[in-house]
């Protein structure tokens, strides 16, 4: 079996089918990234090209200094930041629309979820699954630079610092935007927001 270190070498060397190995096992990934940022299939979809040919063309600059998937991630981000202005305004639209087929009938599932007295296994992931649903589905509320520090925090479990390193920031910053993320899609949600999280930012928090 080849491993991802020797497709990579392949692939810096010049072969296409490894890069197109190499591709197939993050390509969905990087996809559904790009799908909660952009809000739109499409959009999605032109932004993961982007991204495949922008690390095509920078693979040979590949050192291995971090995972494979790491970098990926890094020019994945930068084509976000880049995208920002033009995600800007459809935002509006965004607001209004839920643009994911898996949220169809969603609320009706919700009230029936919650109404339910059963704490078996299976109840209790669908609660789960439809709660994280609802939250992908209300990052419309955000806006594109909160939406992507959310999603990079929330979905790909990166700490503030390295969160603060790849868009370049503070980590101040960073949680501010998670705080604020947090109060909208509360709001969002319909969910209160408690006393602790409500009480302003410290000093480091605003930084």
């Amino acid at each position: 079996m080849t491993t991802e270190d020797e497709l990579i070498r392949r692939a810096q060397a010049g072969d296409a089918e490894s890069f197109c190995r190499l591709a197939k096992n993050y390509e969905r990934r990087l996809y559904a990234l790009a799908a909660h940022y952009c809000r739109d299939p499409h959009d999605a979809e032109d932004l993961s090209q982007e991204v495949w040919l922008k690390a095509f063309k920078a693979l040979p600059g590949f050192r291995a200094e971090s995972s494979f998937y790491t970098w990926l991630r890094q020019i994945t981000i930068n084509a976000f930041l880049n995208h920002r202005r033009a995600m800007t305004t459809t935002r509006d639209k965004e607001r209004t629309t839920l643009r994911f087929d898996s949220l169809d009938g969603m609320e009706d599932e919700t009230r029936s979820a919650a109404l339910s007295t059963t704490r078996g296994e299976e109840e209790d992931g669908l609660v789960r699954k439809i709660l994280v649903e609802r939250v992908m589905g209300a990052l419309g509320e955000l806006t594109p630079p909160q939406r992507l520090i959310f999603l990079l925090k929330h979905r790909e479990g990166m700490t503030y610092q390295e969160i603060a390193d790849a868009c370049e920031c503070s980590t101040g910053a960073v949680k501010k935007s998670l705080f604020r993320s947090l109060l909208k899609l509360r709001a969002a949600l319909g969910l209160g927001v408690s006393a602790g999280e409500s009480a302003p930012l410290s000093a480091a928090e605003r930084g």
